[in-house]
């Protein structure tokens, strides 16, 4: 793609066993000296393949090539790798189909979670040597193996989008948006982040999607602000009172335009004897992400009902701690809980029942691989709305309004026959309509009179629908995913899906309800001394 070319040139590599660039001049070039030339390829792309249906697909050879085109420009970068099917080629790579649905929920889960093979994890080390990200754009009709190639993207800081049975009328929106997202985001390429402390503490482990060559850089080929590290900390020596403890987060990395840049943030935390005062300063959301990214750790290696016992067993540690130490009643029929922390039952079932957690058989292999990678990636923000989605109602929205409505607890014992409710997670969006809702607000924000009329969104001009279209676009943004609303209406078959959102209640599955999960955690606090 050469700036003096009038059309876009194909080279055909044959040999996918030993990848190479074919060329160096023109493979990467400039947007704004060929902008004409990208244009034409996107359009010659659909036409030149469109009656070449292929069986056989690959996958690996395509990132090494990238990989070599970026390192022999000696520039970092990420590679976006659009792709549809399980790379089945006999190419390096490639992926035989594999029965693990059926191991999920099992002591046997550890195994369909892990890549079948090592080739996509020694192939993102290399990109990481060259600071080359990888994000994977995937539109699966069948399964694709996403946790073969998870480490493409575990590794190097990149980022899995997923648009399963893709139809573009429905998902090119959220494509489009995801994929305008990815570009223009503030990124730093090439990172090596070190966490520094004063005497007393240090690192212990590190959560998040990274490489570590060794015990203390963490490598990232990119990172952006929707993204984040967890770090947990462990206690090194006696700390002495009212002195200081000190933590320094250096990150060396380069910018967009090839500036090499480092950028500190330093924190000083006070000490103290005192147990009230340490539970006092808990913050819960950055707890809740420690304990689930904790958590999705040990699923990789451990029984999964050992490890949400362990979760269960460490909350009963932490609520009998504060239960002994700081209480100034401790009756046993009364349940104890710090004013910082007393959501922290309510959390932990959302992630005990959540799909990165819990995902079984009703669960697709590649959706439950999909769900940890995320979460894994997440900052304290995206958990706390991943575990305990945000339910809005709109029904009473005020067009004059400023802000979001006050969003209610997710229960269905919250929701009215006549009332419409906007559930987000991050991830999806719904929209649940009330069978009895009023049909003037039907009319005013869907431009129908009845709740079976209802077929897909409409963009009308009125007060209300501009206001709740507001409040969608508000919750929309800033996220790591665009989330496509999906519209349903109370007795839909979709609800269902809707109603495993609804964290309060018991689950489908037989997943308690928070009230049982409650009851069951003082139970166990009451059994501790």
């Amino acid at each position: 793609m050469k700036k003096n070319l009038t059309q876009p040139h194909i080279m055909v590599l044959s040999d996918v066993h030993n990848a190479f660039v074919p060329l160096l001049e023109g493979f990467l070039v400039t947007l704004a000296e060929s902008e004409a030339l990208v244009d034409s390829l996107m359009d010659h792309i659909p036409r030149i393949f469109a009656n070449e249906p292929s069986t056989e697909i690959i996958l690996g050879p395509v990132i090494q090539v990238g990989l070599e085109a970026l390192k022999n420009a000696n520039c970092s970068g990420k590679l976006l790798v659009f792709h549809s099917t399980i790379p089945n080629a006999d190419a390096p790579g490639k992926l035989p189909h594999r029965e693990g649905q059926k191991l999920l929920g099992t002591e046997k889960q550890k195994i369909a979670l892990s890549p079948q093979t090592d080739f996509y994890s020694k192939l993102a080390q290399d990109c990481v040597a060259a600071g080359c990200a990888v994000d994977l754009f995937l539109f699966p009709n069948a399964y694709v193996d996403i946790a073969s190639m998870s480490p493409l993207c575990r590794h190097t800081g990149g980022q899995i989008y997923k648009y399963t049975y893709f139809q573009s009328h429905i998902d090119g929106d959220r494509f489009l948006e995801d994929l305008e997202r990815n570009i223009t985001t503030p990124t730093a390429f090439d990172a090596v982040l070190r966490v520094r402390t004063s005497a007393g503490i240090s690192p212990l482990f590190y959560y998040g999607n990274f490489y570590m060559s060794n015990a203390t850089d963490i490598e990232l080929s990119a990172i952006d602000c929707n993204k984040a590290i967890t770090v947990e900390f462990a206690y090194d020596d006696k700390l002495p009172e009212n002195e200081t403890v000190f933590i320094q987060a250096a990150l060396l990395y380069t910018t967009r335009t090839g500036e090499r840049r480092i950028r500190v943030h330093n924190l000083a935390f006070p000490t103290s004897i005192a147990m009230p005062d340490i539970y006092k300063c808990c913050e819960m959301d950055a707890t809740i992400n420690f304990l689930a990214k904790h958590t999705l750790k040990q699923l990789l290696d451990h029984n999964p009902q050992q490890v949400k016992n362990s979760l269960i067993n460490r909350s009963v540690k932490i609520l009998s701690c504060y239960r002994k130490n700081c209480a100034t009643s401790t009756g046993s029929g009364q349940l104890i809980l710090p004013d910082s922390l007393k959501l922290l039952p309510l959390f932990i079932n959302c992630v005990l029942k959540s799909d990165a957690v819990s995902g079984g058989p009703d669960i697709t292999l590649d959706d439950r691989s999909f769900s940890m990678l995320a979460v894994n990636s997440m900052d304290v923000k995206s958990t706390a709305t991943y575990f305990y989605p945000t339910l809005i109602p709109l029904h009473d929205a005020d067009p004059d309004s400023n802000g979001i409505p006050n969003q209610i607890r997710c229960s269905i014992e919250k929701l009215s026959d006549s009332g419409a409710y906007l559930l987000v997670n991050g991830i999806y969006m719904f929209l649940w309509i009330g069978q009895a809702i009023n049909p003037d607000w039907l009319q005013n924000v869907l431009g129908v009179q009845s709740t079976n009329q209802i077929d897909k969104q409409k963009e009308l001009n009125t007060p209300l629908s501009n206001k709740i279209r507001q409040i969608i676009e508000d919750l929309e943004e800033d996220g790591q995913w665009y989330m496509r609303l999906t519209i349903m209406v109370q007795g839909d078959k979709l609800e269902i899906v809707f109603r495993q959102f609804l964290v309060e209640d018991r689950g489908a599955d037989g997943s308690p309800s928070y009230v049982d999960f409650l009851c069951h955690l003082h139970r166990e606090i009451s059994k501790n001394p």
